[in-house]
């Protein structure tokens, strides 16, 4: 996108464009009511609200800002059919709307797109091409079929459009809690964030619009910092859904004018919201959506509304056992450890009875005693895997097996 174009669609109208977008979208997506979260604000200490995007329509926002670009195209547009480049979410959104407008649809995504995504937004109707390993593989492949077929390209984030369409959840959240002081949003290619920070900074310039990003794929805090949007060497995060390396033209124009900070998160952060959201609220929430709430504990006050956008809930259950398991470890909720064992009768017992006395629930417990460290130790190698409640009970545990004279090996 030029510069004169840029320019353009930052002195639009945003409050009245948005406004009609949500027109466009009433009847179509699901209400999304704000959900106060007694845990977040309990633990870190502020008035903690989630935007609940991943029960929308499709799982994910993508479908307001893809049907509001879809329905805004001309007769021409339309015909020669449209196409897009998605890591799963913008894809759904896309095919879902395309099916609903009568209009033929092809999704390029990245060949590491889960299956879930993949078989969603087939089952709207549109061709999927596998292609690439992350988005911006999948968008350039996307880009030469749209010159070779004529397709009409929707960009899932660099378009005006999509833009004002992800607004409308900004516009939402204000009408709802119109003293909201802060809003933290999941930023991947900025077409989110874009859009409500163009309608929060219009209705309450006051209001602090706040991105959180992977560590390992935070393209616009670099972009924001070097002021040019930039693409990075190579991303690295379990977050798929904001696996992208540039963000645009036009949200890095929108973000340096109206974003008031972009906070990095980590992945143990990121996994570690995937199952307090899933526990604490009976959410599932896919690991790009839950970014927000990684970040939140970076940015809470006491007194402050804060509202965390949770964007998106496709995720497969293979994926979901695994983030699981990292966060019940990041918790403090499992550890395993090694310990070695005088080769004589009593032994596992000892251990087995301080576990019990100290509330570890043993999972899983590996003793074998022809699995001996070497031939003059005489010592047998045990490894422990226990339930814990925290990083508190994992020390008193820790702690009563020394006590017991046992020397211990933190496996994690």
């Amino acid at each position: 996108m030029n510069k004169r174009e840029i320019t353009y669609y930052l002195k639009k109208n945003h409050e009245e464009d948005i406004r009609e977008a949500a027109g466009k979208l009433r009847g179509v997506i699901r209400e999304t009511p704000l959900i106060r979260s007694e845990f977040y604000s309990s633990e870190y200490g502020c008035n903690a609200f989630i935007k609940p995007e991943h029960l929308q329509i499709t799982g994910s926002f993508k479908i307001r800002g893809a049907y509001n670009k879809i329905a805004g195209l001309s007769a021409e547009e339309t015909k020669r059919g449209v196409i897009a480049a998605s890591a799963g979410n913008h894809a759904q959104g896309v095919a879902y709307s395309a099916k609903a407008k009568g209009i033929s649809a092809t999704i390029v995504m990245p060949s590491t797109t889960p299956l879930i995504k993949v078989n969603a937004t087939e089952s709207y109707g549109a061709d999927v091409v596998l292609h690439g390993d992350i988005y911006d593989e999948s968008y350039d492949m996307a880009v030469e079929l749209a010159a070779k077929n004529d397709y009409t390209f929707i960009h899932p984030f660099d378009d005006y459009g999509v833009i004002c369409g992800q607004g409308t959840i900004g516009l939402e959240v204000i009408e709802e809690m119109p003293d909201v002081d802060e809003i933290i949003v999941p930023v991947g290619g900025g077409g989110l964030i874009s859009g409500i920070a163009l309608i929060a900074k219009a209705l309450n310039p006051k209001i602090k619009i706040i991105g959180a990003e992977p560590k390992g794929a935070a393209s616009m805090k670099m972009s924001l910092k070097e002021d040019a949007a930039g693409r990075l060497e190579k991303v690295n995060t379990s977050a798929e859904g904001v696996a992208v390396r540039q963000p645009g033209d036009l949200t890095f124009a929108v973000a340096r004018d109206h974003v008031d900070d972009i906070i990095s998160v980590s992945e143990k952060d990121i996994m570690e919201n995937v199952l307090l959201i899933m526990e604490k609220h009976k959410f599932v929430a896919e690991t790009a959506g839950v970014v927000s709430l990684a970040g939140l504990k970076k940015r809470a006050k006491r007194g402050r509304n804060i509202v965390c956008v949770v964007s998106g809930g496709n995720i497969d259950t293979v994926t979901i056992s695994s983030i699981i398991n990292e966060g019940m470890i990041s918790r403090g909720r499992v550890m395993c450890f090694s310990v070695d064992l005088p080769d004589k009768p009593g032994q596992l017992v000892k251990v087995a009875t301080l576990l019990a006395e100290n509330g570890a629930n043993v999972i899983a417990l590996e003793h074998n005693q022809f699995k001996v460290l070497d031939r003059y130790s005489n010592k047998v190698a045990l490894e422990v895997t226990v339930e814990t409640n925290g990083p508190g009970h994992i020390r008193q545990v820790l702690s009563a097996l020394e006590g017991g004279g046992f020397g211990i090996r933190r496996i994690y």
